[in-house]
């Protein structure tokens, strides 16, 4: 499919010939990410899956403006990304909540910060509802199952409509039964606002699960090995026919990595 302008449309991500690399203890120069070249549409979901030390985080990173590229760059509606900004959310794996701060203190912390509580306190409502919080406002996240901590976190990336929510593992510490509610919580929050969320996992079903779109990246050297249109309508059922062929060809990428090598890919 060919990208969007991406000129044009609020929350499209463009990433360019990039690389990252570091240094290692040995003092050997080790390639995190080689050239990736991705463009992620305006309000689609993605997921990035692939073996460990792939580079998912570390491209998430770089999407975020968390860290500067090596070479190459990340572009968000044709600005090039430097730093953080309001225009990108993070969710983490771990709900990183501020135990001394009841939940609505935690969701309106960045707006804060930001100086905008003011004019944005109707949205720290909205959020609080929408995520199933309502009633637990003045609670403590050690009062909270992990289940509401993490619906409290996406509320806190969400509250204030950034274009871009960036989503690194952020189910991974949940048992199965509260991750499997949450995704559904994350589609429909995705559904709600169309915000444009790029998700790192290591599970193939919650990929399939959430998104337009999954990027199989492979070892290093660090490459996307492939990106694979999920063409099955919401909502989606793990058992159909379709979502194990997608499976199968996941998983076959992704023990097979590095048979396939294409020099770029446009969602």
């Amino acid at each position: 499919m060919v990208a969007e302008n991406i000129e044009n449309v609020k929350g499209a991500i463009h990433i360019d010939n990039l690389v990252k690399t570091f240094i290692s203890n040995e003092g050997e120069t080790v390639a995190a990410l080689n050239g990736v070249n991705l463009d992620i549409p305006a309000g689609s979901f993605v997921s990035l899956i692939g073996p460990s030390g792939c580079g998912k985080t570390t491209l998430l990173r770089q999407i975020a403006g968390l860290a500067e590229p090596t070479s190459g760059g990340v572009f968000v509606d044709g600005k090039k990304i430097t730093k953080p900004g309001a225009d990108r959310g993070f969710a983490f794996q771990q709900a990183t909540l501020f135990p001394w701060l009841n939940i609505r203190d935690n969701i309106s912390l960045g707006l804060r910060a930001r100086h905008v509580y003011k004019e944005h306190k109707q949205d720290v409502d909205e959020f609080i509802e929408t995520v199933g919080l309502k009633g637990f406002e003045k609670s403590y996240p050690h009062e909270l199952s992990g289940g509401m901590n993490q619906r409290a976190s996406l509320a806190r990336a969400l509250v204030g409509h950034p274009d871009i929510l960036l989503l690194d593992e952020p189910l991974g510490a949940l048992d199965a039964f509260t991750r499997m509610a949450m995704q559904d919580e994350i589609h429909r929050l995705w559904e709600k606002y169309k915000t444009t969320m790029v998700m790192v996992t290591h599970d193939v079903d919650e990929a399939l699960y959430l998104s337009n779109y999954v990027v199989v990246m492979k070892a290093r050297p660090s490459k996307i090995e492939q990106v694979i249109k999920i063409e099955l309508p919401f909502p989606r059922a793990r058992t159909q026919d379709t979502f194990i062929q997608y499976r199968k060809k996941i998983l076959e990428l992704l023990n097979f990595a590095g048979k396939i090598q294409e020099p770029e890919y446009y969602l």
